[in-house]
Order: C-alpha cells, then structure tokens, then sequence
C-alpha cells in the first residue's frame, strides 16, 4: 500500500483517510514510516495542525433536548439545559418555540407555528437569544404579525434595528409627570377625560358598543400630531382587520402607523407575543425622542390566549381559571408606557388598552386588575348606545387621573363644570320622569342639559379639532343653543364651525395653541352673535 503523503491542499475527507491509515497497525506500521513522515517531527505536527485549523470544523457547545410530548401548541422537552425564560427554541423542522415554563426535569415550551410536524422524540436546539422585532420608521404603513414579518403582500420590510419584545419598564427618574395633551378628537374625552402624553387610559365596555371607534378616531386625529401609531389586533377576525387598515388607508392615517396582527385562528402564543412585540415598536420611538400611541385592541382576548397557554402547561390555576401571574402579565405591559424627561429624550408613549365586559361587569377579575394598573379609564354603555349617544360614554363613571394637567388650556376654562352639568342633567332627567310640575329654573336646566349631550354626541371618522371643540362647547354651555330645537344642534354646529374658519381663523389659531383670556372670550362673543344674526336666524 502506497503511504499516504501530507499536503498543503488536503482536504478533511484527505485527514480521514490519513488517520484511517495510522490507526490500522497491520497495513501500515508507525515503525515503518520515513524520518520524512514521522509525526514525531516539529515540522508534520506543525503541518499536521494547520491542516486541522484548514478545515473549519470547530467545536461548539449548543444546548440540545428532545421532544417528550407535544400537543395543543406547547410541547414539553427534556435536556436544554441552561435555556433562559423566553428563550428561542428551534425544533428539526424548522420551527420555533418560546420557553416559558423551567422546571426541573423538563421545559415547557409554546410553538410559535403549527406543530403538525412535530413528533416526540424530534430534536430542540436552544438558540441563546430571546424574541425581537424589527423597529424603526420603516414600518410606518405596513401590517406584520407579531414576530414582526410582512403579511400585507407589500415585500419584505428594510428594518436596519430590532428590539427585544420584553423590555423592563423605564425608572421613575427617567419620567416626568403628564403634562402634554394627547388630543383624540372626541369632544366628550378631550373636554371631560383629557388625555395625556404618556398616560394610559382604559377603553372598557361591552361588545360592538363603540371602543374600537374610539380607537380608530384617535389614531385619525394625529395626522399632522408628529405622533407615530401602532394598532394592535388581539384575536380579531381578519376581516375586521382588513376593514381598519382600509380605514386608516381612507383617512390617511396608515402613512403614520403601523398594524400588528394576530388573528383569532393563530395559536394563542402569537395572541400572547403580539401586544409586546407592538410595545416594542412604540418603545423605539419613545427612547427616540418621540411620541408614541399604542392601541391594544383588545387585552380580553390577550389574557384569555395566556390562561390557555399556562393551562396547557399545567401551571396552577386561579380565580377563573386565570395564572396567579395575570396581573403581571398586563402590569409589565402597560408600565412600559411613559413620558420621558429631557435628559433621556424627551419621548413619549401613550397606552390605550381596551377591555370587554360581559353584561357591563367592570367588577371582573380582567377589568379590575386593569383599571388598577391605568390611570384612568374611558367606560361606554350599551344604554347609552341604544339610545343613539355616539360614543357611548358615561361621563360618570369615565375618569381621567391626570385630568386638567393635560389639557389645553382654551378647553381646560370653556369645560371646568361640564362634567357637573352632565351630572345634574341626568339627575334632573330621572326626576322628571315622575311627572312632578317643574319651575323654570329646573326647565332650562334640562333644557341646555339636552343640548350639552346632543353636542357632544359625534359621528364616527370625524374627530374634531381642539379649536374647533372648544367654540362648539363654550357656545352651548354660554346659552347660544337655548332657542335651537335639539335635533337642530348639529347643524347649527356645523354652519358655526364654517362661519369660524372663514371669519375667524385668528381665533382658531389662538385657541389650537391652548391660549384664554377675557379679551379672546369677548371676541369669541361676539362672533357668536354675528353668527346668529347674520347666518343662523336667516
């Protein structure tokens, strides 16, 4: 047999063979081999190890497990020792998973695809990093899924950043306080329920009574807000999906926001994932030094996909069913919410989270725990709905507690006692129904009442301007709608508010920036009577 002779160009199939003939002692003996082959020498071991080094086979340690059982979206596995929580998984046929339940003797693991071909016995390799989405204004416009891939058919996304979907909310030295008005749009929230940059308000209600809308108007009324959106859909229907993107295509609105989705017929860890990684796209622009709104659409269906899952992982259950870690589940969410001070950027994000109740439950176990971790909460009846109040919000039992500190000013002073009309209107009402003689005063108390709640009744894809707002409310609350028949206001609205951008565009101007003082309101006055003479008594 010829001797096999060492090579620059050897190739690792060539160091086989080579290590094949050393180690077969009958064939070819060590003794036999020429001082010139003698691995002895510093020169062949030298030339031996570069050879090695040629290669390119390294060894690396990867954290390996196997499949024991698997069902259902979650599968449990032996082995991966060291995997962190919320740990990647990649399974044998490609397929990730996220581990969320660590125990001793096995790790529980949600499949974040179809598990039809996935089998006990197959091999799980650990991959040492967590989730992350892309972040970045290249997703403006553009429906994802929550791992943050393209579903919209519009090509792959350009993202150059991503961002872990958990992140640790930021320090309260970071913050400061909301003081930054976040304008909806929506007359009853923006007078009564002022939002702010920053804040977190709870949307919560019944089903098909209006929250979603309040949402999509919201989003509408920050075109030209320097406010990026992301819209999250939580179990929703794809068609319903299909109709909000459509919206916000309508409106303009989808040149500034974003869409993440995860469908009713997704696995639940994708319902799971998807507010997070939604947060995580919001959070990029808020440490960028920008404003930021959210919109959870809807964390009912969010909490229900996590009890699924800790169910299926055999975690104990709670009060309805629910994980004892449930209200951890939504406190890490909505925390990451904030308004950031100068030293950190400046930036914002303003949560929207919605909830549905059953039967107007806000006691709930879902509902509570949620109104605790807001700060304030936005509640619409089916009452109201019925009786064509649109949005459907009671002004009761809806709370802001940042209240005035974000509001403009213009319409801090034109609605300081709105909320306490309404209240004494609806107490009136009940007590007029008995059919108790009234006086005057109590008449034209009910009377304004009436027009308070026809004006801030609003039609669906029309938000409103702050400026607009503020010279429709303080005309009803300053008497100019006494003598206009209720089913009347909202046409005389509309003639005012055209009467005001063609006559009264200073005003406007003035009242946009937040700007009040006894020289505006006798201006704003006598607008007002020039309207009702020239225009409205004609």
């Amino acid at each position: 047999m010829d001797k096999p002779e060492f090579s620059s160009l050897l190739h690792t199939d060539d160091l086989l063979d080579l290590i094949a003939h050393l180690g077969d002692e009958q064939q070819y003996r060590l003794q036999q081999v020429d001082l010139a082959y003698n691995l002895e020498t510093e020169y062949h071991i030298s030339a031996l190890r570069g050879l090695i080094e040629r290669s390119h086979y390294r060894l690396s340690a990867q954290s390996v497990g196997s499949v024991k059982q698997v069902g259902d979206g979650v599968a449990i596995i032996s082995g991966l020792r060291g995997v962190m929580v919320d740990e990647l998984v990649q399974f044998s046929d490609g397929t990730y998973g996220l581990a969320l339940d660590l125990d001793h003797h096995h790790v529980g693991c949600v499949l974040l695809g179809s598990d039809k071909n996935i089998q006990a016995g197959d091999i799980v390799k650990g991959t040492g990093k967590v989730v992350d989405v892309p972040v970045g204004e290249s997703l403006l416009g553009r429906v994802v899924n929550a791992l943050g891939q393209p579903i919209d058919g519009l090509g792959p996304l350009e993202a150059e950043t991503r961002r872990p979907v958990d992140y640790h909310a930021s320090s309260f030295i970071q913050r400061l306080p909301v003081g930054e008005p976040l304008q909806t749009g929506i007359k009853t929230i923006d007078s009564v329920i002022p939002l702010g940059r920053g804040q977190r308000e709870l949307i919560i209600g019944d089903r098909q009574i209006g929250k979603t809308a309040i949402a999509i108007d919201t989003v509408i009324n920050q075109r030209d807000q320097s406010v990026y959106c992301i819209y999250v859909c939580i179990g929703q229907k794809m068609s319903t999906v299909a109709q909000i993107v459509e919206t916000f295509r309508e409106y303009g609105a989808l040149d500034y926001t974003t869409v993440v989705v995860a469908g009713a017929e997704e696995p639940p860890s994708m319902l799971y994932l998807a507010p997070y990684a939604g947060c995580a796209m919001a959070e990029a622009f808020m440490y960028a030094g920008r404003h930021a709104l959210i919109v959870y659409d809807d964390l009912t269906k969010h909490a229900i996909a996590y009890r699924q899952l800790s169910l299926l992982l055999q975690r104990p259950a709670g009060r309805e069913a629910y994980p004892g870690d449930i209200f951890y589940l939504h406190s890490r969410l909505l925390e990451r919410a904030a308004r950031l001070s100068g030293a950190y950027g400046g930036g914002s994000m303003t949560a929207l989270p919605i909830i549905e109740t059953q039967a107007g439950n806000i006691a709930a176990y879902i509902p509570t725990n949620l109104i605790s971790i807001t700060d304030g909460q936005i509640y619409l009846t089916t009452q109201l709905f019925n009786q064509g109040i649109h949005p459907a919000i009671d002004v009761g039992l809806s709370v802001s507690r940042v209240g005035g500190a974000a509001q403009n000013l213009a319409m801090r002073a034109v609605s300081r006692h709105l909320a306490l009309d309404i209240a004494q209107f609806l107490e009136l009402q009940i007590f007029a129904r008995f059919g108790t003689e009234l006086d005057k005063i109590t008449r034209e108390q009910l009377a304004r009442g009436a027009r308070v709640r026809a004006i801030l009744t609003q039609p669906q894809f029309e938000p409103l301007p702050v400026a607009h707002q503020v010279i429709a409310i303080y005309a009803t609350g300053q008497g100019y709608l006494d003598d206009v028949p209720v089913g009347e206001v909202h046409h005389f609205e509309t003639l005012l508010l055209k009467f005001v951008r063609q006559h009264c565009s200073g005003l406007l101007a003035e009242f946009s920036i937040g700007h009040w003082n006894p020289h505006l309101e006798a201006d704003l006055r006598r607008a007002l009577e020039r309207f009702k003479e020239e225009v409205w008594r004609k």
